[in-house]
């Protein structure tokens, strides 16, 4: 009989439909069915380019073909103004979260909505980023700023993104992270790619080491619809879903663990809010480790256990990325020798990276989709009030001011389907890279059995993490 508890996403004891290990055999079969499926009837495709392109040199189409239009610079005037609003908001606005324009705007509009916008359309934030708007407007003034003074080091890589990654998810789930530190963070964050352009050069710079740019072309290179350049104007030209990643290069260990950070930091943000997590460290860890430091009682030991456990959540956070890299390099090492390839493990690893995008989308959208139907529309009346002041500049302020909570049946459902999509769409995308770097139907499907275990590993993961119960 299904029993009761209270699932991950969900405030309310809600009692699922039917027994988890059932949706977790039912989602695994449908990814099984689908290897079988792709392993008989996908085959090379010859129109496909055999070029292998940059991940993040690839999409460049919708910031020329910005440039090449009459309205080249209203793009990057909304996103410096948005930017601009979101810091002033911040720092003079009213304290209330919920009532200040800059977390919405940010947390939600920006790094839920704008994910799903370029996942649909392709990379638009690179017009619009305030960030490169800013360095340029200050090229205007002071000819060569944005040349830099020093050749990007090939040594950093994207490590400066990965630490940018890291910090705005620590900052997330367990930093201040009310409008004002928010407006800091922004104002911080401006002040270090302003330095590092002038440094290194914008063109680098925001290729290699500005976290939004790096994690937004990635995303974009999964989207069907794309704008491109075309004289002096602009158009808008189809292409299949996901078939940007099938000639997709990850250049560099520093982007492969970004992407795997994608996939383990929304893991990691769903799991350590269950009360399995909590247990672990209160129940388990302190009586039999930690007791030894800080004593034997609870209570005056709770300030010091505190302590303890921000960085017990701090640290995990930081290793997540490598313990998913671990057990990938696992599989990729299986899949090589599986297939009798010549080539190493880390190339083989590094190109098969892409396959995991879309799993990362599925847990993004999975995890976070209801706070753009609970919170997302709030951002129609706080446009008319963005400090909390009580203004209602458009006559918006008054707008969808009533709770739109999400059914829960219908949260867990989407849930589960969006993940065993995202899955086969990985398990399609690795079995098209490998056509494409082992030739030979049988050969490339023999080589996929490895991935198939750990896409079914994936999906497995992902959904005992949203069945688990959480703390309250």
């Amino acid at each position: 009989m299904p029993a009761p508890l209270l699932a991950h996403s969900f405030g309310q004891v809600y009692r699922l439909p039917v027994p988890v290990w059932l949706y977790l055999y039912g989602a695994c079969a449908a990814l099984a069915l689908s290897f079988l499926v792709m392993a008989f009837f996908l085959t090379a495709d010859a129109k496909q380019p055999s070029s292998i392109t940059n991940a993040t040199r690839a999409d460049d189409e919708p910031a020329r073909a910005t440039r090449r239009s009459r309205l080249s610079w209203l793009p990057a005037i909304v996103g410096t103004s948005l930017l601009g609003l979101c810091i002033a908001s911040g720092l003079f606005g009213v304290a209330r979260p919920y009532a200040n324009f800059s977390m919405t705007a940010f947390w939600i509009v920006f790094l839920l909505g704008l994910t799903y916008l370029v996942a649909l359309v392709g990379d638009v934030y690179r017009p619009v980023n305030p960030w490169r708007a800013l360095v340029y407007g200050v090229e205007r003034l002071w000819r060569g700023f944005a040349d830099g003074r020093f050749r990007y080091p090939e040594r950093l890589a994207y490590w400066p993104a990965l630490g940018f990654y890291v910090a705005l998810v620590w900052l997330e789930l367990f930093g201040d992270t009310g409008p004002f530190s928010l407006a800091v963070a922004l104002l911080a964050y401006t002040a270090i790619n302003m330095v590092a352009a002038g440094l290194f050069g914008a063109r680098d710079w925001f290729r290699y080491g500005e976290l939004f740019g790096v994690f937004f072309c990635l995303i974009g290179r999964m989207a069907p619809r794309v704008v491109a350049a075309r004289g002096q104007g602009v158009s808008w030209t189809w292409r299949a879903p996901f078939s940007g990643l099938r000639h997709m290069a990850i250049a560099h260990n520093s982007l492969l663990l970004f992407i795997l950070f994608m996939l383990s930091s929304t893991a990691f943000d769903g799991l350590h809010e269950t009360q399995l997590w909590r247990r672990l460290f209160w129940v388990e860890l302190y009586p039999a480790v930690l007791s030894g430091w800080v004593g034997n009682n609870p209570i005056a030991a709770f300030p010091a256990l505190l302590k303890l456990y921000a960085y017990w959540n701090t640290l995990w956070l930081v290793l997540s990325p490598l313990t998913y890299l671990v057990v990938y390099w696992l599989f990729v090492a299986a899949m090589r020798w599986v297939a009798r390839s010549e080539r190493s493990t880390a190339e083989l690893a590094r190109r098969f990276a892409p396959s995991l995008l879309p799993i990362a989308l599925a847990y993004h959208v999975s995890h976070y989709y209801t706070l753009l139907q609970t919170q997302g529309l709030k951002i129609v009346p706080l446009v008319s009030d963005p400090f909390g002041y009580g203004w209602n500049l458009f006559g918006t302020a008054d707008w969808w001011q009533r709770a739109n909570v999400p059914e829960p049946t219908t949260v867990w459902h989407v849930q589960v389907g969006v993940i065993v999509l995202g899955h086969i769409v990985g398990v399609y995308v690795s079995h098209a890279i490998a056509l494409e770097v082992f030739g030979g139907r049988w050969r490339a499907a023999r080589s996929q059995l490895p991935m198939l275990a750990l896409m079914l590993a994936f999906t497995a993961a992902g959904l005992w993490i949203l069945a688990q119960p959480i703390a309250g």
